[in-house]
């Protein structure tokens, strides 16, 4: 099938191509934990590229819960015309615009001054970068069942403020990818031990928010291939969960990879295997949606047209694009013209990966502050000049979030 044949998905929505810019954390939120103005120039921009579908980056469903100090927060009506402003800059263009909903469990920065909350009380493991991170509480019963209805309460905020539907983030580390990990869940309630137990939470999670809009709003799931760590999620347990995703509502299914410790999304494996430089996760991709009813999305290193006919070409309905649409927002109306442009970031060879890791998403975010400047990209900023920008640029938010939140406690 061709990159710019329309999608029709389960609830009946149209997917006008089937190139989509996949989410990214901008860490662009006002003092609010809203989308500030330079966030909406940013979609903007992404919007005029004319993908298919815009994800957002990580919305948090609890503000007490952060990935960063510059993320933005849905969990009332406090800002809804700010998010109102921001659905309307790719509703305005045609554009499918899903909002990411997302909860960090253990991967909450330990900065922030939160207690972390996770299945079990297993911190990261990541050498002497572990403390970065604070150490987690094993959520209770009643942490559980509020964990639910926030992403409910989300989902129908977002539906509310204009959003043509919601991502569920079930990947990368984050709380209910926590869940279905036995390296990070250690629970035996029903929460814990089978994969059926495991998988719970997410199960939950999907019925409460499908119940929680209308028919014609997407819902959608974020969702690991494997975590690429020994003894973690692998690739068995990822088609058995498909197979429980199957009679669920579900409008599309996006396969990706790792979490922090094992950032397989940037390329980098910890259980000894290498990743193809482009599309790293479409051989299990594959095989998963041979299975699946519902359509899969493959997201992980896509930068030429050629690899998203390839991904199309082996059974995938959509492709995911991510870094290069920071290095070239135009990208999918270059290709429209003809033109085969391919942005990549330059190379790093860095020994201590945890480092290297915060250098990659530097330069990305470096990329995406450019571009909600109205500025253009620029593909040759030096690693280490972005990550020391970036750890100052988080380190002024990181004192305005923590001032917000204890002006809020009093």
């Amino acid at each position: 099938m061709s990159p710019f044949e329309a999608l029709q998905l389960p609830n009946g929505q149209i997917i006008s191509n089937r190139i989509a810019k996949a989410a990214m954390e901008e860490n662009m939120a006002d003092a609010q934990q809203a989308p500030s103005r330079e966030l909406k120039q940013l979609y903007k921009a992404w919007a005029e590229g004319e993908p298919g579908l815009l994800i957002t980056g990580n919305v948090m469903i609890d503000r007490r819960a952060m990935t960063g100090p510059g993320g933005v927060a849905l969990e009332d009506e406090q800002q809804l015309d700010s998010f109102r402003e921001w659905a309307a800059v790719a509703r305005d263009r045609g554009v499918q615009f899903w909002m990411q909903l997302s909860h960090p469990g253990r991967q909450t920065p330990a900065n922030l001054h939160q207690q972390a909350m996770a299945p079990s009380a297993v911190a990261l493991d990541l050498g002497g970068f572990s403390k970065m991170f604070a150490k987690p509480q094993a959520m209770t019963e009643d942490d559980i069942q509020e964990v639910i209805k926030r992403f409910a309460t989300s989902a129908r905020l977002a539906e509310k403020a204009g959003f043509t539907g919601v991502q569920i983030h079930g990947a990368h580390g984050y709380l209910l990818s926590q869940f279905l990990s036995p390296l990070s869940n250690h629970r035996n309630d029903r929460w814990g031990g089978s994969l059926e137990n495991r998988a719970r939470l997410l199960l939950e999670v999907i019925h409460a928010v499908r119940a929680s809009v209308s028919p014609a709003f997407c819902v959608a799931l974020k969702l690991n291939s494997a975590d690429f760590q020994r003894g973690g999620f692998a690739e068995a347990d990822a088609r058995a969960v498909v197979e429980m995703l199957n009679p669920l509502p579900i409008d599309l299914l996006e396969l990706s990879g790792g979490s922090y410790e094992a950032p397989a999304m940037q390329g980098e494996a910890r259980d000894g295997r290498t990743l193809a430089r482009e599309a790293y996760f479409l051989d299990m991709a594959t095989e998963l949606a041979s299975i699946a009813k519902m359509p899969v999305m493959v997201t992980g290193g896509i930068r030429r047209l050629p690899i998203v006919q390839q991904v199309l070409d082996s059974g995938i309905d959509m492709a995911g694009i991510a870094t290069a649409l920071t290095l070239e927002p135009q990208l999918i109306q270059h290709w429209r013209e003809g033109r085969d442009p391919n942005p990549q970031l330059e190379p790093m060879d860095w020994k201590r990966k945890p480092l290297a890791s915060l250098a990659i998403l530097a330069v990305v975010r470096h990329q995406m502050r450019r571009l909600s400047h109205g500025r253009a990209p620029s593909a040759k900023v030096a690693p280490c000049m972005a990550l020391v920008r970036d750890q100052w640029f988080l380190a002024r938010r990181t004192r305005q979030y923590r001032a917000a939140m204890a002006q809020s406690s009093q």
